[in-house]
């Protein structure tokens, strides 16, 4: 196993620390159409209530996101991606105070967001589709996710092209820091996400988790979010998103093994029980 390097991420008001053992964000979709969960948690009380029954689950931070991104996805505006996700934090925050994450492109949303109580950016455009995302992220001292994406959901599966997709990946990736850094987003607030599932065909996949270790080196925290994506069902034969629990554990156990420091992820408690074995058996802990 890899050892993995310490990180203090700050995230507004709070720290959180990376590597010690493995810390789970629960997905939280307030939308109609994401691939896997698309509905189950449009209304505000039934996704209070799943984000508070994913921390009882063992989850360290709550992803909450308003707008699908699966491939093929049909973007929403701001108006309504605030709508489906601001009331969400606010309720949730008169019941727990877990970290929430606004998974977003959007600075509108994000700004709302983090005034609404969320503590961490996931930014899937790594700033790129809106100017103003950078700034919100500098003003507001939130975490930020930045992650990496060929492409936009509507198109990103459509004959992705790589040279060498560890290697550019890498370089995107370490571009992105810099730009943040750049503009008043402390590296240390950064943690790098090489987007397993966007803009990748399976053997793309397979070869960024098999090279966790390459992109730790870029001096950033790694999460990973494989979580019952469609690379799973290829290799499993398991056409069903939600059938595909023991492939998405099996990714989470590599993951964390090759260093990932945050598992983005739909079965929380089971992929909690598979972290508690590997961080234990990896720290000599009883």
């Amino acid at each position: 196993m890899i050892k993995r390097r310490i990180y203090n991420w700050p995230c507004r008001n709070r720290t959180l620390c990376l590597g010690n053992h493995t810390l789970i964000m629960g997905i939280l979709n307030a939308t109609p159409d994401s691939f896997s969960d698309g509905g189950d948690f449009f209304d505000c009380a039934a996704a209070v209530d799943r984000a508070l029954e994913m921390a009882d689950e063992g989850a360290h931070i709550i992803d909450i996101g308003g707008e699908s991104t699966r491939p093929g996805a049909e973007p929403v505006s701001a108006v309504e991606e605030i709508r489906r996700t601001v009331s969400v934090i606010e309720k949730l925050r008169e019941h727990s105070d877990i970290p929430i994450s606004i998974d977003t492109t959007k600075s509108e949303v994000a700004s709302r967001a983090v005034e609404a109580g969320a503590d961490i950016i996931n930014d899937i455009s790594a700033f790129e589709v809106d100017a103003g995302m950078v700034e919100v992220a500098a003003d507001t001292g939130a975490g930020v996710v930045l992650m990496h994406m060929k492409g936009a959901p509507q198109t990103m599966q459509d004959n992705p092209v790589y040279t060498n997709v560890v290697d550019e990946v890498r370089a995107y990736l370490k571009q992105r820091m810099d730009f943040a850094a750049q503009h008043g987003v402390g590296r240390d607030r950064l943690v790098v996400d090489p987007g397993i599932g966007f803009g990748k065909t399976t053997e793309h996949n397979l070869s960024l988790l098999r090279s966790l270790p390459l992109l730790a080196e870029s001096c950033a925290p790694i999460l990973v979010g494989a979580s019952r994506k469609s690379f799973l069902g290829h290799l499993t034969g398991r056409e069903k998103p939600a059938d595909r629990l023991a492939g998405s554990l099996g990714a989470a156990a590599w993951a964390v093994m090759q260093g990932a420091h945050i598992l983005r992820v739909h079965d929380v408690i089971q992929t909690c029980d598979i972290c508690r074995i590997v961080d234990t058996l990896s720290s000599g802990d009883t």
